[in-house]
């Protein structure tokens, strides 16, 4: 029986708290906060490793405490996609930097924009495979 009333408590409980489910990413401040990522290598480890979890949720039977798990768990992913979006925004910056540079044979800063750039966008292939 108890099980049954567990199963009951969480379901009512994501049902109460189903309208915040719609609103916006900034208004959960009553949510989960999920693992942060500082940098592009903790966020691509974070989607692998959360990414995994969910993956093996999704092979089995969907219940009400596997719902309140994908729950929690999908705000991780979220920090470590807008993480990487960050990133990769920098990534673009850095390279358009790179082509700008070759354009005006700024050779210091087609090596300093194209190291960095480099640097990130092999963790980020690195992270792919």
């Amino acid at each position: 029986m108890k099980p049954t009333f567990l199963s009951a408590a969480v379901a009512l409980t994501m049902a109460v708290s189903m309208p915040s489910f719609a609103a916006g990413h900034d208004d959960r401040h009553d949510h989960f906060e999920g693992k942060a990522a500082a940098n592009l290598a903790e966020a691509l480890a974070n989607l692998q490793e959360y990414n995994q979890k969910l993956a093996e949720i999704l092979n089995g039977e969907l219940t009400p405490q596997k719902m309140a798990e994908i729950h929690q768990l999908t705000y991780t992913l979220e920090n470590a996609l807008e993480r990487i979006e960050e990133e990769i925004d920098d990534m673009q910056d850095d390279l358009e930097d790179v082509h700008k540079g070759s354009e005006r044979m700024d050779f210091d800063k087609v090596k300093a924009k194209g190291a960095k750039y480099i640097e990130a966008s092999n963790q980020l292939v690195k992270g792919l495979k």
